[in-house]
This record gives C-alpha cells, sequence and structure tokens, in this order.
C-alpha cells in the first residue's frame, strides 16, 4: 500500500484566481499567513455570507499558497494573468498529489500522443487505478466522487489546461515562468501540457 496518502478535499471551490491575489496582496503586508486568514476573516476579505464558507474557502487558498515559494509568490502577484493560472495550478497540485498524479500520468500523456481530448471516463480510469493502492479512495462515496470530478475539471477549465470543451490546451509557459518553477523542482513542469522541448528550457 502506498504510504503517501492521497489528500481529496478540493472540493471546496475552483482556482480561486481573484480570491489568491487578494490574498496575495494582504500577505505581501503581514508576512505570515495566520495574520493573513485572520484579518481576512475578521474583514470578510472574501465578502462570503457564512463564516464557515470564509474559513473553509480562507484555509483552502491559504495551504495553496504556502506551497509556493517566494519567487514563485512575487511573479504570482506581478505575472500575467495566464502565469498567474498557472501558478495556482501548480499550487494546487502540490496541496494535492491526488491531482498532480492525474496531470503528469493522464493530461501531459495524451498531450504528448496527440489525443487532445480529456473524457470524463480518463479521469474515472485513474481514479480506479489509483484505488488499487490508496485505500482512502475506496472510503469516498459515488456523491463525494462525483463531485470531486466536477470540481476537478472546472478547476482545470479555470487554469487553461483544457477548454469547455474538454479538449487539452497547449500550456504556453514563460521563460520567466518555467525558470522560477524548475529553481524548486523541475519535475513540477510534468504538470503542464508542454512537450519535451519546452521542458529542456528549463535546463
Amino acid at each position: 500500500m502506498n504510504q503517501k496518502k492521497y489528500l481529496m478535499s478540493f472540493t471546496t471551490g475552483g482556482l480561486f484566481h481573484s480570491e489568491s491575489l487578494l490574498l496575495l496582496e494582504l500577505y505581501t503586508q503581514v508576512r505570515n499567513w495566520d495574520e493573513v486568514y485572520q484579518q481576512a476573516l475578521d474583514k470578510n476579505t472574501l465578502q462570503t455570507r457564512v463564516v464557515s464558507t470564509a474559513k473553509r474557502v480562507l484555509k483552502e487558498i491559504i495551504n495553496r499558497l504556502k506551497t509556493l515559494t517566494k519567487e514563485e509568490l512575487h511573479l504570482l502577484e506581478n505575472g500575467s494573468a495566464s502565469e498567474q493560472k498557472y501558478l495556482l495550478w501548480l499550487g494546487t497540485c502540490r496541496r494535492y498529489i491526488f491531482l498532480h498524479d492525474f496531470a503528469v500520468e493522464v493530461i501531459r500523456e495524451r498531450y504528448l500522443t496527440l489525443k487532445y481530448d480529456l473524457p470524463v471516463e480518463e479521469y474515472e480510469s485513474f481514479f480506479n487505478s489509483k484505488e488499487q493502492w490508496h485505500e482512502e479512495l475506496e472510503k469516498i462515496t459515488d456523491g463525494s466522487r462525483y463531485k470531486q470530478r466536477t470540481v476537478v475539471f472546472k478547476i482545470l477549465r479555470e487554469a487553461d489546461i483544457i477548454d469547455t470543451n474538454k479538449l487539452i490546451l497547449p500550456a504556453l509557459l514563460s521563460d520567466e515562468l518555467i525558470s522560477t518553477i524548475a529553481k524548486k523542482d523541475v519535475n513540477d513542469l510534468n504538470i503542464f501540457p508542454i512537450s519535451d522541448i519546452d521542458l529542456q528550457r528549463a535546463v
């Protein structure tokens, strides 16, 4: 049995693009994620109607942002909208190894073999294959599994990894983005639909 358990609590929402930038702006002022959480909660920065929802969303976004390096956060703050989306996808994949593995083993593999569609059956097949090695997946109800799948495809669309027709989009990574990500781990670039030639730009 794989000792690295899959965390599957990504059903809180989508990519959280605008919300992440709001919290990052606050972080640049206080440089403390606990303080960011408390201030954002007190001021209702995310404009949620229910406190419990605010707490859940804040924790979700902060946990993703905390996976990014100082250089990646700087680029997230100052980069283009495209770079921001890719960095938020990166943070999501670092937070959730299940999504990282799906991105590498299914999405990029299909892209490299010129299979640009991403039918839901591919997700289900991936889930089923991982279920054999991750007992935590066996405990997920059909309802939760459906919700997880729905959120995964929502995140993929919002990150510009796929389009509305579930077609895989080539990731147009800037040189700065590639070098920034590669400083921590060049293998992280495998979560994007890019060619091996693009990967060589990080060397």
